[in-house]
């Protein structure tokens, strides 16, 4: 099996160079929005901003925002079959530093706002284009955008006066397919209507319909009592609706977007036990669960001058998503439900406002952004109700030194009610060489704030006692960052992006859960989370872009070292660095004679390794090695009416891999298997364009 992995990327990566072609089809001038003073090339950015379009998302029929980061560099999407999340991991740092926002307002989710979002939750009907910045950005985007943030534009225009969209997909989930019972049932419609020359309005509704993994399970309905009964991954029901209304006249733009989730997930208990009554005679019986998480999103954005030269842009965002378990007890013979109870388990409701003003001076030359960001959060989790709140300023200065040289410097500063105030700077270079060389390098200092689960987690079993921590400072990181890139246009069409990039990041105060005692007596281990641990990481990777007529190829591959002391109460593990490596190919071919793209996407997640905590000492764990392939046909109708895609998801059929761990502690067994995929699966997606 591992040979026939490794033919595969040889294959794609050669056969792509052979080409000499590239990935995504990203032009040298894309235009981009996230962390800019206002919109502009890609390539009179200070930052370093990644793509995604919508073609990109059209290829791979990707379902939701795990399909698409699943493929990219740097990024590891962290899926469970337990309780159906996907959560992002960059860096080897989990999603609580990486934060996710749509058109600048960041997500909420039942535990914070912006953080550790669950990627299945994040419709892709109406994006216009997602990018991505790696490295801090504290100045610009507040706490916990520590390695990065990632910025969902949607469509707010269209150049037609209707726009009507219908889409079905029907998708295996490993071999396991029927029309209702088994694998993924996927429909969407959408219908926008370009009103006048300024007003524009849309409306969206997706349904996913996720029948869950089997694996061998026997499902809901299985009768004995031989551990069979349930999924191994869990059936999950998604509908997401939105809705906008955008009116724009001259520089005044002004839009409100309103986007409502509901989903829910289902647990079948592997135990059936057996009863007797009068009324139902001899009858069988599990004690099942079901997950219910609803989420409500507002955001009101304008953006125009005032006094016919200060530019400003405003964000005014209410949310809020609340998660419910429902018990009840379900009877087989009769597949009816009794005794349900419902308990809110969790809920994040959150006002939020962000704003900037900029274009203060007539000279070109140097430009002043000045901002403020405003966080109001109620949470909830069993049985603590807190608010937490944060008050922030901050200001950012372009100066224009030359034609090629561009200097960035900002500073914010954070008033915290939960916490002592918190404060982030940042510097950042770019400067133009001559035959396209383009430098870029930054310094950023950032923080994390701890999450509501850090700080009020309360969990209790047979053996373990688990606790948050109230008096958990925020942690405290510096990053710095370089990278070159070259980009040429040859006679022969053939236009080539190569960049090269290094980055080093330090966190000081890392929170995790510990062992902080074993108790003498009952012999139980009592947890906490606690500021423990000193994180370090760095990381060279090299990106290639190549493109000529019709094809397309994208290559890139990273290194990234990792140490990490942790200190608990008790022991104390060492400050060793730890490796990894990954690469991603990306290969696409358009026919226009057929009007037909042909795409293929692979991912090489390298061998990882991480402390765990043993005994009596820090034990290193090791998470295996993994391939990941996918491949799609798409083919347009009737003058693009009529769009029809064929593929397959993970065809090398990755399902479960090995993690070694320490087998001191109770925590920690010999090794386990991860459950990282479902298995090779296979998707055809129909859409029909009525655009009149």
């Amino acid at each position: 099996m591992k040979i026939k992995k490794h033919i595969v990327l040889i294959f794609i990566t050669a056969f792509g160079y052979a080409q000499n072609d590239t990935i995504t089809e990203n032009k040298l001038q894309e235009v981009v929005v996230t962390g800019q003073f206002e919109p502009q090339s890609i390539k009179k950015s200070v930052f370093n901003v990644r793509v995604i379009t919508a073609k990109d998302i059209q290829n791979l029929a990707a379902n939701n925002l795990s399909d698409v980061l699943n493929q990219y560099l740097n990024i590891t999407v962290r899926p469970s079959g337990v309780d159906g999340r996907s959560t992002v991991s960059l860096f080897g740092l989990d999603a609580r530093y990486f934060k996710i926002m749509v058109d600048n307002v960041p997500l909420v989710n039942e535990a914070g706002l912006g953080n550790n979002t669950d990627l299945s939750q994040i419709n892709l009907n109406d994006i216009e284009q997602i990018e991505i910045v790696e490295g801090s950005m504290g100045v610009t985007h507040g706490a916990n955008a520590v390695t990065g943030i990632l910025n969902i534009i949607t469509k707010k225009s269209s150049k037609d006066k209707w726009n009507i969209s219908a889409t079905a997909q029907e998708e295996t989930v490993g071999e396991e397919f029927e029309f209702f019972d088994k694998g993924r049932h996927i429909q969407a419609i959408k219908v926008s209507n370009s009103i006048s020359e300024n007003w524009f309005a849309s409306i969206s509704a997706n349904r996913n319909d996720f029948q869950g993994f089997l694996d061998g399970k026997q499902g809901k309905n299985h009768i004995e009592n031989d551990g069979l009964r349930g999924n191994r991954w869990l059936p999950k029901e998604q509908l997401n609706t939105t809705a906008l209304v955008a009116f724009a006249k001259n520089q005044f733009r002004i839009f409100y977007k309103f986007e409502y989730l509901d989903e829910n997930i289902d647990f079948y208990n592997s135990t059936v036990q057996s009863g007797f009554n009068s009324e139902l005679g001899s009858y069988r019986y599990a004690d099942d669960k079901r997950y219910l998480n609803n989420r409500y999103f507002h955001n009101l954005n304008s953006t125009g001058k005032i006094f016919n030269k200060l530019s400003y842009n405003v964000s005014v965002s209410h949310q809020k998503q609340e998660r419910s378990t429902e018990d009840f007890r379900y009877y087989l013979f009769t597949r009816n439900e009794a005794n349900n109870v419902k308990i809110k388990d969790q809920s994040m409701e959150t006002f939020y406002s962000t704003g900037t003003i900029s274009n203060f001076f007539s000279d070109k030359k140097v430009a002043l952004q000045l901002g403020y960001e405003l966080v109001h959060s109620r949470g909830f989790s069993l049985p603590v109700r807190e608010t937490l709140e944060n008050y922030d300023f901050f200001a950012s200065s372009e100066i224009n030194a030359s034609e090629k040289l561009s200097i960035r410097p900002g500073i914010r500063f954070s008033a915290q009610s939960k916490f002592k105030n918190q404060h982030a700077s940042s510097l950042g270079l770019r400067y133009l060489f001559l035959n396209d060389f383009e430098l870029r390098g930054s310094y950023g200092n950032s923080f994390r704030t701890p999450t509501f689960e850090e700080l009020y987690y309360y969990f209790v079993n047979d053996s373990h006692f688990y606790i948050g921590n109230e008096n958990l400072i925020p942690e405290t990181s510096t990053s710095y960052e370089i990278s070159l890139k070259k980009s040429v246009s040859l006679t022969s069409g053939l236009k080539v992006s190569t960049s090269f990039a290094g980055s080093f990041l330090d966190i000081d105060d890392k929170i995790d859960m510990a062992l902080i005692r074993i108790n003498p007596s009952t012999l139980i281990r009592e947890f906490q989370y606690i500021n423990i641990s000193k994180y370090k990481m760095w990381n060279f990777s090299t990106m290639n872009q190549f493109k000529k007529g019709n094809w397309n190829l994208n290559f890139g591959a990273a290194l990234v070292g990792i140490s990490q002391k942790i200190e608990n109460q008790i022991f104390a593990s060492n400050e060793k660095f730890l490796y990894s490596f990954n690469i991603n190919s990306n290969i696409s071919y358009f026919v226009p004679k057929w009007q037909t793209t042909f795409s293929a996407y692979y991912k090489y997640n390298g061998k990882t390794q991480q402390f765990v905590e043993g005994n009596s000492e820090y034990i290193i764990s090791t998470i295996d090695a993994s391939n990941w392939l996918d491949a799609s046909i798409r083919k347009s109708f009737f003058k693009n009416q009529l769009e029809a895609t064929i593929g397959a998801r993970n065809i090398l059929d990755i399902t479960n891999i090995n993690q070694t761990r320490a087998n001191d502690g109770a925590a920690h067994g010999t090794s386990s298997n991860i459950m990282l995929a479902y298995g090779r699966s296979y998707f055809f997606k129909l859409t029909y364009n009525l655009n009149f």
